[in-house]
């Protein structure tokens, strides 16, 4: 989409366009998809601008680096409209943001926009299940297939060493892991939260993964209220608590 556009949008939005321009920008809305499209993502976007940034020194500031990025690329556009329009006041911070909001879909909006990831939090240390010199085969595949992400291959492998040792409170955590990075929610959810509620060392990364569960199935009520009751010494506190701002 043209810069003019932007421009055209805006213009359109602040009443400024004459009869004649109003009924050919209505009829591009009615016989354009395309056009159509973006000029109702440029008014979401202006709205939230407008919402965003009603703290002053915020809005101070945002103006200040649209107004560097204008002076960078819309020069030239700037001395072309003043040209070819009719002789009015050129708004020029206006129509600086509408030639620059593609850009800062990209920067900041999008960001601000966009609900909490899954995946930029199902990061996991290396697990060490075995001890030197050991020559348990099955404590060793699941080891290696959770620290290479084959998480098929280390549910199946968790689930055998828990018919072995069923109160085993470390592997229950690893195959509740596994499970969630397999989409069998349920399951997973009901071992972890079990696990939440145990007093054992594992606890608090129950309540973390279970957290992350509600994440990945775009529960974030669930998962706001399951973030917030992890306590202050647990592993993942910090990380929760910056995730627990975003789905706020």
């Amino acid at each position: 989409m043209e810069d003019q556009n932007y421009i055209l949008f805006e213009s359109y939005l602040s009443e400024e366009l004459s009869k004649e321009e109003k009924a050919d920008f209505e009829l591009r809305l009615q016989t354009e998809p395309e056009f159509n499209q973006a000029f109702n993502t440029y008014k979401e976007l202006s709205s939230f601008l407008e919402n965003k940034f009603e703290n002053k020194a915020a809005s101070e500031a945002f103006k200040e680096n649209i107004k560097k990025i204008s002076d960078k690329h819309f020069n030239k556009e700037e001395t072309l409209l003043k040209q070819k329009q009719k002789p009015k006041v050129f708004q020029f911070y206006k129509y600086a943001i509408a030639a620059c909001v593609l850009l800062f879909i990209g920067l900041f909006t999008f960001n601000q926009l966009s609900n909490p990831s899954f995946s930029d939090y199902n990061t996991y240390e290396t697990i060490s299940l075995t001890v030197r010199g050991s020559q348990d085969a099955l404590l060793k595949t699941a080891e290696n297939a959770f620290n290479t992400k084959d998480f098929t291959k280390a549910e199946e492998a968790f689930s055998q060493l828990l018919k072995q040792d069923a109160t085993n409170k470390e592997f229950q955590l690893y195959k509740g892991i596994a499970l969630i990075e397999l989409d069998k929610f349920n399951e997973a959810d009901t071992l972890l939260e079990k696990l939440s509620k145990e007093d054992s060392a594992f606890k608090n990364d129950a309540i973390w993964h279970l957290g992350l569960s509600k994440l990945k199935q775009k529960d974030y009520k669930a998962s706001l209220g399951i973030l917030k009751t992890l306590p202050e010494d647990a592993n993942n506190y910090n990380k929760a608590q910056k995730l627990i701002k975003k789905l706020d």
